[in-house]
């Protein structure tokens, strides 16, 4: 009787140490969290201060003039990022597809291995493949087409109307769109492979096909799991800084043709920081940092809300 007291009492006084460090771990994330956003506001508050809402929505950057606005930034962050996720979700599904359902073990080992290493690759080692070699394959390639082909269509016809010099919204959207397809690849892959068999060999028993089993089986067995890799992906691209930096162009203007030169939240912060000396300079800079974190915590929210919504 008295050994078991004592086991109960160590059972318990390890329960509650472990439940204490549990939410020391929280709360240490929380305090973080606050801290960082704290101290963003507290930079940032001259600019929001000086400029009131208007900076938000303000086209105009000029250092030299103390005259900033985040309009320009703000759009080409979210371009680039709904490229990137427009281009690398069909592409990451179908991937893992493959992958998981339609290739054998020996081929699909070593390249979900070769995806994962994608995912390990620097950002700048993106950038600089984009600006030495992707940019003037594009210049000389699809947007030399574009522009002959492309440029009378209606509507979308100014999306292409540019000239070829490779850097722009297109070309960034392209290479966030390399970067986040490892990673959504990954994450659908393994939600494929987590689906037991028995509903496989369920389908296939009575009749199905190889796709209908994909499409009505399994896929809808993995819809959140894809919807949270897309999620994982969006987020990455919309803070991605260095890549970006490299292939943008870096002009602070809102455009709307994707050949033309822009510039995005991130590589702005990236850019310029280190050079600005004028405290409105620095401190709209962090009302960048700022504004980044609005946005990418109201995108994530809106997505996971739609994701409850959904399961």
């Amino acid at each position: 009787m008295i050994i078991m007291t004592t086991l109960t009492l160590k059972k318990v006084n390890g329960d509650s140490v472990f439940t204490k460090l549990s939410f020391t771990s929280a709360l240490l994330i929380f305090v973080t969290l606050a801290g960082i956003v704290l101290s963003l506001i507290e930079g940032g508050w001259p600019a929001f201060k000086e400029f009131g809402p208007g900076f938000v929505f303000r086209n105009i950057w000029d250092p030299i003039n103390g005259e900033f606005g985040a309009a320009a930034a703000i759009y080409g962050t979210l371009v680039t990022s709904l490229i990137a996720i427009v281009i690398a979700a069909p592409i990451a599904l179908g991937t893992a597809i493959f992958l998981a359902e339609l290739t054998p073990k020996w081929v699909s080992v070593p390249v979900s291995k070769a995806i994962e290493l994608l995912a390990a690759v620097p950002s700048i080692i993106y950038g600089m493949w984009g600006l030495f070699v992707f940019v003037p394959w594009f210049s000389e390639g699809f947007q030399m087409w574009a522009g002959m082909n492309l440029t009378g269509l209606p509507i979308i016809g100014q999306w292409f109307n540019g000239p070829p010099i490779g850097i722009g919204l297109l070309s960034a959207g392209i290479i966030l769109s390399f970067m986040i397809l490892p990673i959504m690849t990954s994450l659908t892959r393994d939600a494929l492979k987590s689906v037991p068999n028995v509903l496989r060999e369920a389908a296939y028993g009575t009749g199905a096909t190889p796709f209908e089993v994909i499409t009505k089986v399994l896929l809808p067995k993995v819809k959140n799991a894809t919807v949270s890799a897309g999620i994982l992906g969006l987020g990455r691209a919309l803070g991605e800084t260095m890549a970006v930096a490299f292939v943008i162009g870096g002009a602070s203007r809102i455009e709307f043709s994707f050949f033309m030169p822009a510039s995005s939240i991130s590589s702005t912060i990236a850019q310029q920081f280190n050079e600005a000396t004028n405290p409105m300079h620095i401190a709209s800079l962090i009302g960048l940092g700022v504004v980044l974190f609005i946005i990418t915590f109201f995108v994530m929210g809106f997505a996971r809300r739609l994701l409850r919504k959904s399961s």
